[in-house]
């Protein structure tokens, strides 16, 4: 068994640049630790812990990390987070967080909201993924489904795309993404639905035809989105969005669900699209099972002979 000082000894100082994870316990890489994660949201650390600990296990967490810290000769801004179902909850240990609290990835910043919730504002294992957008969106019409707070739209529009909708039936996710495209001066040039997606399918429809188009659901959302019943249903509707040469990324995030299963989601919606490639999660995230970790599939329309 690794001690927390053991893995924090491997991170370099100091830390700066783009927000990211530091270490992912959850991957379970390294024994005794897989119930922790810290990540770095500058200027705030945040340990995340998904197992409630005892007061002396957060001392010694505590006292790690200022160790660790210590090079650094500036002030520790330190937040921990319990995420174990009725016993979540958090607290700022050291330092303060900023307020409002904007991080930077890829030249783009964000809002975030580290201190209270489990969605923070922004999900760091997806950083490829918007790395691939911005890198392939440029003169393309986006649609980007479950925007949250439109991270793929700001990196769309950041790689030269034309226009992105951005739907999420989450108004309050929808308002911070408009906040995210003006602090990034990306104005005038997306559309931010606060609907349901299924019930908005006619407004998207009449928006379109799209030539990138991202599905980053919730995997088990009741009342917004279940994968196992709502993928398919989903992937069936797709093709009166689709321009002549469209791509999809289709995204999961379900450690109960391999890739397979959202290949066979393709299948069963007898959508005639090529799968090209699974965009690999930052090495960060390296999982013992690569089937838990986060899938990101990448498809092209097969043109109409």
């Amino acid at each position: 068994m690794q001690s927390l000082s053991s893995v924090l000894s491997a991170i370099h100082l100091p830390l700066g640049g783009d927000s990211r994870r530091l270490f992912h316990g959850r991957g379970g890489k390294v024994k005794g630790l897989e119930h922790i994660c810290l990540d770095w949201f500058e200027p705030v650390v945040l340990l995340t812990s998904f197992k409630p600990l005892t007061e002396a296990e957060l001392d010694d967490y505590i006292a790690a990390i200022q160790d660790w810290w210590s090079p650094q000769c500036t002030e520790l801004n330190l937040v921990y987070q319990c995420r174990a179902g009725i016993d979540s909850h958090s607290q700022v240990l050291l330092g303060q967080v900023p307020d409002p609290h904007w991080i930077s990835e890829a030249g783009i910043r964000y809002r975030v909201h580290i201190e209270r919730g489990q969605n923070h504002g922004l999900f760091l294992d997806m950083a490829n993924g918007r790395r691939f957008v911005q890198q392939h969106a440029r003169a393309k019409k986006v649609l980007n489904l479950f925007a949250y707070t439109c991270g793929f739209s700001l990196a769309a529009l950041k790689g030269g795309a034309t226009e992105v909708v951005n739907i999420d039936m989450s108004k309050g996710a929808i308002a911070i993404g408009k906040q995210n495209h003006n602090e990034n001066n990306f104005t005038g040039i997306s559309r931010f639905l606060p609907h349901d997606i299924f019930k908005s399918w006619g407004k998207l429809k009449k928006l379109g035809p799209y030539d990138l188009i991202i599905v980053d659901p919730p995997s088990n959302q009741k009342g917004s989105f279940v994968a196992t019943k709502d993928y398919v249903r989903l992937l069936r509707r797709l093709p009166e969005l689709l321009s002549p040469d469209a791509e999809l990324l289709l995204c999961l995030n379900a450690p109960e669900l391999s890739m397979a299963f959202l290949q066979q989601q393709v299948a069963e919606a007898s959508l005639k699209l090529q799968w090209l490639e699974r965009l690999p999660n930052p090495e960060v995230y390296a999982d013992v099972d690569e089937e838990r970790s986060l899938k990101v599939l990448r498809y092209r329309l097969v043109p109409a002979h």
